[in-house]
C-alpha cells in the first residue's frame, strides 16, 4: 500500500516563508515524478511545481522566483520551499506522486496526499 504524506503547512505573514515536505512510502518499483498542487476555496486545483525522476522541474508562473521544488530520491521525499509568500498563496497544498508499482507494469498510478493548509495573512 502506497502512502503519500505531506507536512509543513501553517500560518505565516505575508513575505514570510514555509517549507513543505512530502514523503512516499510503501512497496513500489519506482517514482516517476512528484509534484505539488494547491486548491483555494472556490477555485480549481492547480499545479504549483513538479519534479521528474531526472530532476527536471516545472513551476507555475505565479510562483516562479519565489518557490523552489527539490527532492531527496533516497528518502522518496519532495520539498517545496516557499518564500515571499502572498495572501493569494493561501490554499490547501496537495502532494502527488506518480508511481510505477511493479517492474513489469506498463502504466503508473498517481497517488495523492491528504493535503496541508497554508494560510498567508496580510
Amino acid at each position: 500500500q502506497v502512502q503519500v504524506v505531506e507536512s509543513g503547512g501553517g500560518l505565516v505573514q505575508a513575505g514570510g516563508s514555509l517549507r513543505l515536505s512530502c514523503a512516499a512510502s510503501g512497496s513500489f518499483f519506482r517514482i516517476n515524478g512528484m509534484g505539488w498542487y494547491r486548491q483555494a476555496p472556490g477555485k480549481q486545483r492547480e499545479l504549483v511545481a513538479a519534479i521528474t525522476s531526472g530532476g527536471s522541474t516545472n513551476m507555475a508562473d505565479s510562483v516562479k522566483g519565489r518557490f523552489t521544488i527539490s527532492r531527496d530520491s533516497a528518502k522518496n521525499t519532495v520539498y517545496l520551499q516557499m518564500n515571499s509568500l502572498k495572501p493569494e498563496d493561501t490554499a490547501v497544498y496537495y502532494c502527488n506522486a506518480d508511481i510505477r508499482n511493479g517492474a513489469r507494469d506498463l502504466f503508473s498510478v498517481r497517488y495523492w496526499g491528504q493535503g496541508t493548509q497554508v494560510t498567508v495573512s496580510s
